[in-house]
């Protein structure tokens, strides 16, 4: 399909058998309707996941439209969008499997998109109806399953009942979440995305009052959504959760190492020299490129992981205003500069915003 995206590719795989993070529960029907039981032909499940997925960008822009409506307001729309993307993902495995398993790496990331922004549950149920709404609405234009065909109605029920699975399966992950949950982040050990956020925002602060130089590292996996997708999600967090353990050992206690967002790590450091921090950054990224790497034992293929990442230094003066938001949007854009220019390197930015001073650091120095 043509723009298809790296989280709906994945699922296009996993519809294919890849996936390892739902169990089929379903038993395969003859008939094309639900048997007493209320059970459905398992075609009709699998035909339904997969015009879901093939339309899974405009079901969710069409429910991310809706969403801020429903008293999100001040959630940003890069969140929203990624939020409902997994939610897309979800109800598709849950139309194909009749179930979600609570356990698994897709629900994971779920819970950790709710807790990066504190979600209450009755906005989370509306997205999730949103979600719901926005796929039958694109399911009945569908030429095979849509309003005007044989199955619609049992089309619409599975879907229907897919959300309730989901929302069951949401709710189960997060009982078994320890109450710690919000503050560390289960997979990596790290600190949590809202424990970044709101220290970034205290320590940029006291830098402004006492003058005190800062930088923020940023780390991005490279080609995480590539490795998840030809060898399973479970790989993906192995790596996540290799890198979190190893990041940790080379940092001073007092850094601030924590979890940014699905495939990232964020370092914040005070009172710092520019030079040490881009040294530490490029020792991280060789030392990834080195340990981290795994053979595939289906072809004994090597499977190389490396890191692209941004090195922020700001000399702050007594009395300057940095704003968080505006530095962590220097820092992925500095990420995004290094995949450019073909990943596996270190994208040094000397000052902040407007006046930046940018080096570029390749493997070899």
């Amino acid at each position: 399909m043509a723009g298809c995206t790296p989280l709906r590719s994945a699922a296009l795989a996993s519809l294919r058998g890849l996936d390892e993070h739902l169990t089929p529960t379903m038993a395969t029907d003859d008939g094309m309707f639900a048997d007493k039981a209320g059970r459905f032909p398992r075609d009709l499940r699998q035909q339904t996941a997969a015009a879901m997925l093939d339309r899974a960008d405009v079901i969710t822009a069409d429910a991310v439209a809706i969403f801020p409506h429903s008293g999100a307001e001040s959630l940003d729309a890069d969140y929203c969008s990624r939020l409902g993307h997994v939610l897309t993902l979800l109800l598709a495995f849950a139309v194909r499997d009749a179930r979600v398993d609570p356990r698994g790496g897709v629900v994971a990331d779920m819970h950790r998109t709710v807790v990066e922004r504190m979600l209450p549950l009755d906005q989370l149920c509306s997205f999730v109806y949103f979600t719901e709404r926005a796929a039958l609405d694109e399911l009945a234009l569908d030429e095979h399953l849509g309003a005007t065909s044989e199955p619609w109605p049992i089309v619409g029920q599975i879907v229907r009942r897919a959300s309730f699975d989901l929302l069951a399966a949401y709710i189960e992950r997060a009982q078994l979440e320890p109450s710690d949950a919000a503050i560390v982040d289960q997979l990596t050990t790290l600190h949590t995305r809202p424990m970044l956020d709101a220290v970034l925002a205290k320590e940029l602060e006291r830098a402004g009052r006492f003058g005190d130089d800062v930088s923020l590292i940023l780390f991005d996996v490279d080609n995480l959504s590539t490795i998840n997708r030809e060898h399973g999600y479970g790989v993906g967090d192995k790596i996540l959760e290799r890198l979190g353990i190893l990041i940790r050992q080379y940092f001073r206690q007092h850094d601030w190492v924590a979890r940014h967002s699905e495939d990232s790590i964020a370092v914040l450091l005070t009172r710092t020299d520019a030079e040490h921090v881009t040294d530490l950054a490029e020792r991280v990224r060789a030392t990834v490129e080195e340990r981290l790497g795994f053979t595939d034992h289906r072809d004994d293929r090597p499977v190389v992981v490396t890191l692209s990442a941004a090195v922020v230094n700001i000399q702050v003066a007594v009395g300057d205003v940095i704003d968080p938001v505006r530095l962590l949007a220097d820092a992925e854009l500095a990420v995004d500069r290094a995949k450019e220019l073909g990943r596996n390197r270190i994208q040094r930015v000397d000052g902040y915003s407007a006046a930046l001073r940018v080096e570029l650091r390749s493997p070899t120095g």
